[in-house]
């Protein structure tokens, strides 16, 4: 016998307990009696639908937890090494440029710039890489 069939067998016996009860108590106590059913029922529902939704929010957990422990696309070996030689090669002449117009400030601030682009690629591809961990659980359901 599965947990429904159980289920269905406890209520079906509860029906038949009201109506039997019923019938020795009299019409009087028809309301009552229905309203105590019906207060078993609501009760059964209300566990079924909190059984699920908390199956329902283990699961999410469970695959948001999976997702944040799995590699990105986006964060693999090959793009790091395509980002840093794409820098490397463009840093030359942007130092270049920096040097040849603006002498050491302009070179000064070409570099910043392109210290700057590797470093929102790092935190990018490394969220935790600059002090930020990520949000903390505060165990309060209502807040983001």
């Amino acid at each position: 016998m599965t947990g429904m069939d159980a289920r269905d067998t406890e209520l079906k016996k509860e029906l038949n307990a009201t109506l039997q009860a019923r019938r020795e108590l009299g019409e009087e106590y028809d309301s009552a009696l229905v309203e105590s059913f019906l207060e078993k029922v609501d009760q059964r529902i209300d566990g079924a639908v909190e059984r699920r939704v908390r199956r329902q929010l283990a699961e999410h957990q469970m695959v948001a937890a999976r997702d944040a422990r799995s590699p990105k696309a986006t964060d693999s070996w090959g793009e790091r090494f395509g980002f840093g030689i794409v820098s490397l090669v463009l840093a030359v002449p942007l130092s270049a440029i920096g040097a040849g117009t603006a002498h050491l400030p302009g070179l000064i601030v070409s570099w910043f710039g392109i210290v700057g682009v590797n470093a929102v690629q790092a935190a990018r591809t490394h969220p935790g890489l600059f002090g930020r961990r990520g949000k903390k659980d505060t165990g309060d359901d209502w807040t983001d």
